[in-house]
């Protein structure tokens, strides 16, 4: 098995379990390869050495910035991605350090799933181009006031929202900005994406879930101020009085790997922290 590790070996002690996560991978047989500016100082093999397209397994150390991170940074990878947990909360990222050499030995014997979960794909009226795993956000960034932004599905008018702005999100990002604001969990094998208003001054402008497989048209309707679009907090720019950015569902797939030993409904009780117990 090829695998790239991709650790952030400036936070202390991550550098150690990098050299552990290697060792201990090299001794199963695995060919492992790093960055090229950390080849040196793992004692690895550098990723540019080898055929991108050989790569079966990308393995992140972090949480689930670095798993975002890596997915834009390295798109042109088809390897599923691991995540190994040194954060705090974490969905993507759900392998725990203590977990860490069990669950690297199921990932080489063959422990696991690949699950192919929705990417969404953007463009803007002023050129700009973008993909999304977890989801693409317009906030009326410094602008002091509540924005109006309005919503088309495949050029029928969902609604014109006021509020601070609206998140649209992919299932694998339901858990995150749009859960915080009030919107539902999806599950991420599903194939939709759901639409939350930011603080809306309306209370009934609610989250609405729909299917990805329609064209989404957002255009801002401002005076002066621009407002900001931000996907995946990594990609950032501004939107202008009048811009449009179109969404839909990408003919690419965010692969991540899964061990049959986790479970994404027990991931959502620890993560969350819900404490329902069978009486």
């Amino acid at each position: 098995m090829i695998i790239a590790l991709f650790p952030k070996v400036h936070e202390e002690g991550a550098k150690k379990l990098a050299e552990e996560a290697l060792a201990f991978l090299k001794k199963r047989g695995c060919q492992v390869v790093v960055e090229d500016d950390k080849a040196e100082s793992l004692k690895a093999d550098p990723l540019s050495s080898i055929d991108p397209q050989s790569l079966e397994v990308l393995i992140t150390m972090g949480g689930d910035g670095s798993i975002l991170r890596v997915a834009h940074q390295y798109s042109h990878l088809s390897g599923a991605i691991l995540g190994i947990n040194l954060g705090h909360l974490g969905f993507m990222a759900d392998i725990p350090i203590p977990d860490m050499l069990s669950s690297l030995e199921d990932l080489v014997s063959g422990a696991y799933t690949i699950q192919e979960r929705v990417i969404l794909e953007g463009k803007s009226s002023s050129g700009k181009s973008f993909f999304a795993i977890n989801d693409c956000v317009l906030h009326r960034a410094r602008t002091p006031h509540l924005v109006e932004i309005s919503i088309h599905v495949d050029d029928l008018l969902l609604n014109t929202f006021q509020a601070d702005g609206v998140i649209i999100s992919t299932p694998n990002g339901s858990t995150a900005y749009s859960l915080a604001a009030g919107g539902p969990i999806i599950s991420p094998t599903i194939d939709a994406c759901v639409l939350t208003p930011i603080c809306p001054h309306t209370i009934s402008n609610r989250p609405i879930v729909f299917t990805p497989k329609r064209n989404i048209q957002v255009t801002y309707h401002g005076d002066t101020s621009p407002i900001e679009c931000v996907a995946d907090g990594l990609y950032h720019f501004e939107l202008k009085p009048k811009d449009t950015i179109t969404l839909a569902k990408s003919t690419r797939t965010f692969k991540l790997v899964n061990l049959n030993r986790t479970d994404y409904f027990s991931t959502l009780r620890h993560k969350l922290g819900w404490s329902g117990k069978l009486r």
